[in-house]
């Protein structure tokens, strides 16, 4: 099941190349600022899943939809720092997820499909960086990670936009539009091991990022275990479990593009025009 919002806050269900409204029959209450997904996704843990009745939910070409991020704003983004040893290499780091432990990122952040990142700075590097995102289903505190997949929802993709300057990630990474989330949302049983998925990045028509999930340092059952021992995770939140090589800088123009295999294709643009130079921010 893919599960997307579109056309302001309408919750749908990827059916082939339609988007079938379900709206009405799985979120009955008037959607929060987190969203329908987010207000489904706590559904499920509460009562479990409900049934859907196709046949009487109206149906909207994906082409004439106006998709949204499925998650506009988490209770928490977790982002895990240098997770791919081929990242750490192009970064010089002498350190990894291992010493690092994880970072929080704002859920202001947060775009969505065919929006576009704003680049804060004219003067400072601004990277991207594909990742592979997963969504919590239920509440999570010191989880096995031989039990971890349990408290997965689902899959998406993400980009964790990240500026090359001096402050803490958090700072770094938690401009707003520096989120991209998306599609949509694939729920766990169409992904058998998220350990296994083929990542690719393009920026500007060319491949940057191309790695499998299975590279990972701290693979997400790990990852989930791990995060959980530090922070109970509830449904909704999403935990972006990090970047392969090939990071690099955005410019005014470019279109961003993460395809993970059996997830799905997140595609964004970048926007330079409101740039200003970094010894501009407040408090110099």
């Amino acid at each position: 099941m893919r599960l997307a919002l579109f056309n302001k806050g309408r919750l749908g269900l990827v059916d082939g190349d339609a988007l079938v409204d379900v709206t009405g029959q799985l979120v009955p209450s008037a959607p929060s600022p987190s969203g329908a997904l987010h207000q489904y996704i706590e559904r499920v843990d509460r009562d479990g899943a409900p049934q859907i009745d196709l046949a009487a939910c109206a149906r909207v070409p994906l082409a004439e939809a106006v998709m949204e991020a499925p998650l506009p704003r988490p209770g928490k983004i977790i982002g895990a720092p240098v997770n791919y040893l081929d990242h750490k290499a192009e970064m010089e780091y002498t350190t990894s997820i291992a010493d690092l432990g994880v970072f929080l990122k704002a859920n202001s952040s947060v775009i969505g499909p065919g929006q576009d990142i704003l680049l804060p700075y004219s003067d400072k590097r601004t990277d991207q960086e594909g990742e592979l995102g997963v969504v919590i289903g239920r509440a999570a505190a010191k989880v096995a990670a031989e039990d971890a997949l349990d408290y997965v929802f689902g899959y998406t993709c993400v980009l964790d936009i990240t500026v090359r300057s001096g402050e803490d990630r958090s700072t770094r990474k938690s401009f707003d539009t520096f989120t991209p989330i998306g599609p949509w949302v694939v729920s766990a049983d169409e992904i058998p091991d998220p350990d296994a998925l083929e990542l690719r990045c393009d920026v500007a028509g060319e491949t940057r990022q191309h790695t499998n999930t299975a590279d990972l340092i701290f693979g997400v059952r790990q990852l989930i275990a791990y995060t959980s021992s530090v922070m109970t995770l509830h449904p909704g939140d999403v935990i972006a479990t990090g970047t392969p090589a090939g990071v690099g800088p955005l410019k005014h123009g470019d279109r961003v593009v993460v395809d993970i295999e059996r997830v799905g294709r997140l595609e964004v643009g970048v926007d330079g025009s409101r740039a200003t130079a970094y010894e501009q921010r407040p408090g110099r």
